[in-house]
């Protein structure tokens, strides 16, 4: 007799089994391109609310423009804590990384990933010549 799966709630849950359930090197290349997303992702929100160009940021930081760019880009893979470290002091912030425990769904076994966290700074948080800038 086939064993019978519950049925799917919603397309996410028929994606994951089709695709990533009891597949760990999906799955793990899936929470690395979500971090290097999220990693992504801040780097342009701290530059916005900074009110900074890719080639403001760059020149702040001693590169160009293109490596901002790729830096922002979601696919980039190469995030070096140097890197993050300059770009977070160019903007007066600092580099906050934590190690969390992989946790295991009993339905899904999937690793949670890990976690890089930077702060968008309000107006008032930012360097004085950044903050005229902001203003």
């Amino acid at each position: 007799m086939a064993k019978r799966t519950k049925p799917a709630i919603d397309a996410v849950e028929i994606l994951h089994r089709r695709f990533y359930e009891s597949k760990p090197a999906r799955l793990k290349s899936l929470e690395e391109a979500r971090a290097n997303e999220e990693i992504a992702r801040n780097i342009r929100k701290l530059r916005m609310a900074a009110a900074l160009t890719q080639t403001q940021l760059a020149k702040l930081i001693g590169t160009t423009a293109s490596v901002i760019c790729r830096l922002e880009d979601a696919d980039y893979e190469g995030h070096s804590l140097a890197m993050l470290r300059r770009i977070a002091g160019a903007l007066n912030q600092r580099v906050e990384i934590r190690f969390v425990p992989i946790r295991r769904s009993a339905r899904q076994n999937q690793p949670s990933g890990r976690r890089v966290k930077l702060q968008v700074p309000a107006a008032a948080e930012l360097s004085p010549s950044l903050r005229s800038r902001h203003e």
